[in-house]
């Protein structure tokens, strides 16, 4: 598709060249000559031009690592270029003035350049793929305009060195500024980091977690093996404990005192005692002075001895029986269930240890996660300090290091030298005259056609008309006669080719479109046709002459009536007298047969007659309605030669009496404006427009040509000789 659209374009510009070539030729000469003259007349002009050449970092900063960034050629947004940015630095109003005052540049009044004057003759382009900028500069004055150059590169040159000193200056500034806060920071993130290691005894979080789990399960076993070893001995100390007859604490207690000397003792004694008492109570009275005696011996024995065991038991309440006084089975039992007491006791207070320590570990279990978050969150932020606070003494360190430097990222690869030669020779100048006066000669052609708003081409045709095309008729005219002049030759040219060289390309498109017209209209019989145009000249008469003498070829009665009662031709065109005709027929001067005229087998002609003063009066009659429906009628078809649409309303007004309208185009005569209100005028009357007749076709106007055809004509033998036809399908 964009083929065809750019091929149809050069045809475009191709038919244009075809068609105005002659005012394109007459532009050339003056306007070559007006801009050859103008240019010698000038003093000649000289050129310098200085190159400088730029680096993404300088030398420096790549050989030492440090000051990359200062000065650095990378562009803010993605699609700029780094080199365009510096050619606007060159051509900036600081750089000009610079320069301007340093060679006191002065205009023809004797003041100062502005810097607007200046940048006129300067010139910054980048060399394309590379990071080289041209500089150049213009003047009368060949030394002038190297100075200006190697001035401009010397101002542009410690501008850029002074750019990156003012840029590590003030980041050396800035970064003094900030490092003490980095530092500050850093400090305080430690201390908490510490005083959190310190409250939670953090070491390493990431190995005490495994290290817990480990210390749990082995607290677990030891913890079953206390328990089992505890029940075991608490089974053993309760079944003593029944066999004695006591707890364990009065087991202890007994023998503590089944083991104190001065309780046995006692014991004895009062056992001694009891037995003497108990003797002689038995020869003698209670009130005798023996057993007072002996009473009041064992009372004393019994005080003494609640006192001993007083003493071992400290504050237990012993009562005094024969428990006090255990065999050795019984004080080797209480002896075990003392040990094993003991031993329970100890086991007792392990376990307890134990299960406070799992339960510690599992309490620090259940703490890591938030102990880790917290440390890492710790962590985290202490790295993120140190980060900041390292890379800015580094770059501290570098922007005082680029500070000191006393080179940019660019340098000067060539100075201007003075030119020799101006810019513009006379090769040159006439090298220049010639392009601008061929870019006159196109515009003017271009101009003229632009201009002209003529429809040129059946395409154009086709496509601002919107109709059916039903035939395409060549021009009688010699392929060398332009458009405009195709009208002025066809009144020379015999109008009557179908009747007279019926064997001729044109005889032949005439009968192409009366075999369209047979397949216009399917459901209704075209049988009364007008034929009209836009605006005279366009060769309306000559079509419905030739289409009716094409239509009686074929043994169909044909009447041919001239409607056009404002400048009538077809009694010319057939040589007949117009003394009566259409108009006395509707006045009722004259019969129809009387006006009628035979001009040869199945072809009657109908002049206009007498041309009316008001001739729309006539034609919007009922009685030129009943003629034209006895004429249908009567022949077979009836070809009505209408005025053009813009000349009056007749064509209109006969329209809704025909069957169908035909309008005759033909280019180089017919404009847009016109073409186009014609066909509004039939659509808004309600005709029936069948299509459009392309009349006067030259195949050298066309992109490609309906027909190709070579013709002569020969005046004298009054006769065409067709050489070649071949129809172009599109």
């Amino acid at each position: 598709m964009e083929e065809k659209s750019s091929s149809f374009d050069l045809t475009k510009y191709w038919l244009i060249l075809k068609r105005r070539w002659l005012p394109g030729v007459a532009v050339y000469p003056p306007i070559f000559m007006l801009v050859f003259l103008a240019l010698m007349s000038k003093k000649p002009i000289y050129v310098a031009e200085g190159s400088l050449r730029f680096q993404k970092i300088n030398t420096t900063s790549s050989l030492t690592g440090l000051g990359k960034e200062i000065g650095d050629l990378t562009p803010l947004a993605e699609k700029t270029n780094p080199l365009s940015t510096e050619a606007e630095v060159v051509r900036s109003h600081e750089v000009v003035e610079t320069a301007i005052n340093r060679l006191q540049l002065k205009n023809d009044e004797g003041n100062l350049l502005k810097p607007k004057e200046f940048i006129a003759n300067l010139t910054v382009n980048e060399i394309q793929k590379t990071d080289i900028l041209k500089i150049s500069y213009k003047d009368i004055n060949p030394k002038i305009a190297s100075q200006v150059v190697n001035t401009l590169l010397a101002v542009y040159l410690e501008n850029n060195v002074s750019a990156h000193k003012a840029a590590a200056s003030a980041a050396s500034k800035f970064l003094e500024k900030q490092l003490p806060k980095a530092e500050q920071l850093v400090r305080k993130l430690e201390v908490e980091m510490r005083e959190f290691k310190e409250k939670n005894k953090v070491v390493e979080l990431k190995d005490e977690a495994s290290k817990a789990v480990e210390v749990i399960a082995d607290l677990q076993k030891q913890i079953n093996d206390k328990k089992s070893n505890l029940a075991n001995i608490t089974a053993l100390s309760k079944a003593i404990r029944q066999r004695l007859g006591m707890s364990s604490e009065q087991a202890v207690l007994m023998t503590s005192l089944g083991q104190s000397a001065g309780v046995q003792d006692i014991i004895k004694e009062i056992q001694q005692v009891e037995s003497l008492l108990a003797d002689r109570s038995t020869i003698l009275m209670d009130t005798h002075p023996e057993i007072i005696k002996l009473s009041s011996k064992l009372q004393s024995l019994q005080a003494i001895l609640q006192q001993r065991v007083q003493e071992v038991s400290g504050n237990i309440q012993v009562k005094l029986d024969s428990k006090l006084q255990m065999g050795q089975l019984q004080q080797d039992l209480s002896t075990e269930l003392v040990r094993l007491e003991s031993q329970r006791l100890g086991l007792a207070s392990e376990l307890f240890t134990l299960i406070n320590s799992e339960n510690s570990y599992r309490e620090r279990i259940k703490n890591l996660p938030k102990l880790e978050q917290r440390q890492r969150e710790l962590e985290r932020k202490l790295q993120a300090a140190q980060s900041t606070y390292s890379l800015l003494l580094q770059r501290l360190q570098e922007s005082k290091i680029a500070e000191n430097q006393s080179i940019g990222n660019v340098r000067i690869i060539s100075k201007a030298q003075e030119p020799e030669a101006p810019a513009v020779s006379s090769s040159n100048s006439y090298y220049a005259a010639g392009l601008v006066a061929l870019i006159a000669s196109f515009a003017s052609m271009y101009l003229l056609e632009a201009r002209d708003k003529s429809i040129k081409t059946v395409d154009e045709a086709k496509e601002l008309l919107g109709l059916t095309l039903l035939g395409v008729i060549p021009s009688l005219s010699k392929p060398k006669i332009s458009l405009r002049n195709n009208q002025e030759a066809e009144s020379s040219i015999p109008k009557l080719v179908v009747r007279d060289n019926p064997r001729a390309s044109i005889s032949e498109a005439y009968r192409m479109l009366r075999a369209n017209l047979n397949f216009v209209s399917a459901d209704k019989e075209l049988k009364v046709i007008l034929v009209t145009s836009s605006v005279p000249q366009e060769g309306k008469s000559t079509v419905a002459a030739n289409l009716a003498l094409a239509m009686a070829q074929m043994e169909r009665k044909v009447l041919l009536v001239d409607g056009d009662l404002h400048r009538p031709v077809q009694h010319q065109i057939w040589e007949l007298p117009n003394k009566y005709g259409l108009s006395n027929v509707i006045v009722g001067q004259t019969e129809i047969m009387a006006a009628v005229e035979k001009v040869m087998d199945n072809l009657d002609i109908l002049p206009s007659g007498v041309v009316p003063p008001s001739p729309a009066s006539l034609l919007d009659s009922k009685r030129m309605a009943s003629l034209i429906q006895s004429f249908a009628s009567y022949y077979d078809f009836v070809i009505i030669d209408a005025p053009s649409l813009n000349v009056a309303a007749d064509a209109a007004i006969l329209g809704q009496m025909a069957d169908g309208v035909l309008l005759v185009v033909r280019p180089g005569v017919v404009d847009s404006v016109n073409a186009t209100v014609a066909r509004e005028l039939l659509e808004k009357s309600g005709q029936n427009l069948i299509g459009q007749v392309v009349n006067g076709v030259n195949p050298n106007n066309e992109p490609y040509s309906y027909y190709y055809f070579e013709q002569e004509y020969q005046p004298l033998e009054n006769s065409y000789q067709n050489e070649t036809l071949a129809k172009i399908v599109k």
